[in-house]
């Protein structure tokens, strides 16, 4: 039997993500579970990410004032009155089921929190990505459990409030630190259980691959820095993928800048004119 005396709060950090705010917002409105309120964090966006997100009645903004991603962070869960608090980003699409799936992994008084597997929805090939991905996070994750340091990520993860609280006055902030990365390894310190589920599923976005080669080398190689400022050995199980994804760093762009996400079909058109869609660095405090 399901525990549906959870509250569960969703927190979605926002730097001008017009062009993507809505789709997120829309599939969390069609969840089969209800969440307990949605939290859009304005990170003093400068275009419509605040005005799409009142469209939705559902949406409770607040304001952070104080720019960087993990700034962000700290508002939404401090504003946040449910339970659990579930985490996304504003490019995440999170699949119908998603807030049930939260609740089935919460019945267990042991987990204190969860991070789960991702499909790249907006890439060509992404069935072969899908697979590396979800591989790789699995081979991690067996192998940091046994000292607590199964990682987070931003874009698809849930923590009960009580650990929240419990670590938020010891959290790094800082230039050069992933914030779900940092969260995950001072839960390990004080022994709160943080698991890989990877039935906890979430579409999102590839876009990191736009970025360009130095800027994505500094945002992959930022990862194992902060286990290493930890003293947290396990750094030493990245370094497979950042080479893997460094080393096919021009196929994946092309892939990624020539796949039309409507038609599901590769065009070399959209290879030269598509837009830059990557993302500011979250480890960047500005």
């Amino acid at each position: 039997m399901q525990n549906l005396d959870y509250k569960i709060s969703i927190v979605i950090p926002t730097y001008n993500e017009q062009d993507h705010i809505g789709a997120c917002l829309e599939a969390i409105s069609k969840q089969i579970v209800k969440p307990f309120e949605v939290i859009v964090v304005d990170n003093m966006c400068t275009d419509y990410t605040v005005d799409i997100a009142k469209r939705f009645s559902f949406v409770r903004v607040v304001k952070q004032t104080k720019r960087g991603l993990v700034h962000a962070r700290d508002k939404g869960f401090d504003s946040a009155r449910g339970d659990i608090i579930g985490r996304i980003d504003a490019d995440t699409l999170l699949p119908a089921d998603w807030t049930q799936k939260i609740i089935e992994i919460f019945e267990d008084r042991s987990v204190k929190a969860v991070s789960g597997g991702i499909h790249f929805y907006d890439i060509g090939c992404s069935d072969v990505i899908d697979g590396i991905d979800a591989y790789w996070r699995a081979w991690m994750a067996r192998r940091m459990t046994p000292s607590s340091r199964v990682f987070l990520l931003g874009a698809n993860m849930a923590i009960r409030r009580s650990s929240w609280q419990k670590v938020r006055g010891q959290l790094c902030h800082q230039n050069g630190f992933h914030e779900d990365l940092d969260l995950s390894l001072h839960l390990s310190m004080i022994d709160e259980k943080v698991i890989f589920d990877p039935t906890l599923m979430a579409n999102v976005s590839a876009r990191r691959i736009d970025s360009g080669f130095f800027d994505l080398t500094k945002y992959a190689f930022e990862n194992p820095w902060i286990y290493i400022k930890h003293d947290a050995r396990e750094h030493r199980y990245m370094y497979p993928l950042i080479g893997i994804v460094l080393f096919n760093y021009i196929l994946l762009r092309i892939v990624f800048r020539a796949f039309d996400e409507q038609s599901q079909r590769f065009s070399f058109k959209l290879l030269l004119l598509k837009q830059s869609m990557a993302r500011a660095n979250p480890a960047d405090l500005a």
